[in-house]
């Protein structure tokens, strides 16, 4: 949720982040306006519901007509005062309805526009030249490697539950969980906290992180029990703390969420539709930080190490981006995404995102920390560690010509030893 004092000091802030958004400015004004009239409404209601206490002596202490009239007065004011109630009732559930479909602020030096106007920050490590390796025709897709490697299955998946689902079997359930413990070694030696979280969620908490926007038809919903499934363990840890008051004066409270992931894939028809690159359901390792607001920047510095350490763990070649405005979602007033080199597509594919949401999801779940100015909204940060897409980068990147796949020396403590993937009979 948006700080309504910011919205009133600094208006032009706030328009001027719609703007780069690609989102409607006068959302501002209608705040504003419904702030007006909320504050307006509640100043009235107090002053004639302290008119109307005074009533009471008054009533007491008269008689006969005078009795009469104000006892007439007294009910015209009770009439009044509901009335205001209303009214200022009304104000706020229309502000909180507006004030909501407004994002988080971004931050100086996010670039503006949508999904294509990211800027690259840096590159790091050299793409293998496969087509001169293996030949034009021997570098093969993940599906292709994964399949002759007996990890992958995903025409099983679409017979038992559709398309976008999948099997990973044999080295390929050993490969993801191989990454997905790699990554909580790596939270725990930085100090988070391991969670497995729950993936079934309220409405509160997934309204609260801001998954209940413009991107709400992504999101699996169960009617019959009003829970919504979780596309990120981010959703269970941001409600984790809900209204809490933190003490942060040790430093962040850091969390890493290991969960089942779902999402509809809404409006991705025809796209990444082979293998296993964009599917309903996948494993991830979330971190998710709580820490003051002065420390936000640092904290998300922090995550996005934490992120390249783990792909230099498994050896890929990859750039960092600076997500565009129209690209953050709702909550996030910075992300910066880390993106693998996919050879068999000959482009950049996201593995990791790291965001930066400031007080945006602390103040829809009432999640704040004592100061000696008093009590505050603290900042949220999230990131991935490792996710069931990291396996796509992994097989294509590492093939060699006998259709065998080549084990990170990162990951083969992880996997016992192994150093090669080879294919099955």
């Amino acid at each position: 949720m948006i700080d309504l004092r910011v919205l009133r000091d600094t208006p032009d802030v706030v328009r001027a982040s719609q703007l780069a958004r690609g989102d409607d400015p006068s959302l501002v004004d209608a705040v504003l306006d419904l702030d007006a009239r909320r504050r307006a409404a509640l100043t009235d209601y107090e002053r004639l519901r302290s008119e109307q206490k005074s009533m009471g002596k008054q009533v007491a202490a008269a008689t006969g007509d005078a009795k009469a009239a104000l006892l007439a007065h007294a009910k015209g004011l009770a009439d009044q005062v509901k009335a205001l109630q209303a009214d200022a009732d009304d104000a706020a559930a229309q502000l909180d309805a507006v004030a909501s479909r407004i994002g988080n602020v971004v931050l100086e030096g996010v670039p503006a526009g949508g999904e294509n106007d990211y800027v690259v920050l840096k590159h790091v490590g050299t793409p293998r030249d496969l087509a001169a390796e293996l030949g034009a025709d021997g570098v093969r897709d993940h599906l292709a490697i994964g399949e002759a490697l007996g990890a992958i299955d995903t025409e099983r998946g679409a017979k038992v539950s559709g398309a976008r689902f999948y099997y990973l079997t044999g080295v390929g359930a050993r490969l993801e969980l191989a990454l997905l413990n790699a990554a909580i070694d790596t939270a725990l030696a930085a100090g988070f906290t391991p969670v497995i979280t729950p993936t079934l969620v309220k409405p509160e908490i997934m309204r609260g992180t801001g998954f209940l926007g413009a991107h709400a038809d992504e999101v699996y919903r169960l009617e019959a029990d009003d829970l919504y499934l979780v596309g990120t363990s981010e959703v269970a840890l941001a409600g984790y703390h809900a209204e809490e008051i933190l003490d942060l004066s040790a430093g962040p409270k850091r969390y890493a969420g290991w969960s089942a992931c779902y999402r509809r894939e809404a409006g991705s028809y025809g796209k990444d539709t082979r293998g296993i690159i964009r599917v309903h359901q996948f494993h991830k390792v979330e971190m998710f930080s709580w820490t003051t607001v002065e420390d936000a920047a640092a904290e998300h510095e922090r995550l996005l190490a934490l992120e390249e350490q783990m792909l230099a763990l498994v050896e890929l070649p990859y750039r960092v981006i600076d997500t565009a405005a129209g690209d953050l979602g709702s909550s996030a007033a910075r992300k910066l995404d880390c993106e693998a080199w996919l050879p068999s597509q000959q482009r950049y594919l996201e593995l990791t995102s790291t965001s930066n949401c400031t007080t945006y999801q602390a103040r829809r779940l009432g999640v704040r920390e004592r100061t000696a100015d008093g009590m505050r909204t603290v900042a949220t940060l999230n990131g991935t560690l490792a996710t069931t897409r990291w396996i796509v980068a992994i097989l294509e990147n590492h093939q060699q010509a006998d259709g065998s796949v080549r084990v990170p020396e990162g990951l083969r403590p992880y996997l016992g030893g192994l150093d090669v993937l080879r294919p099955v009979a």
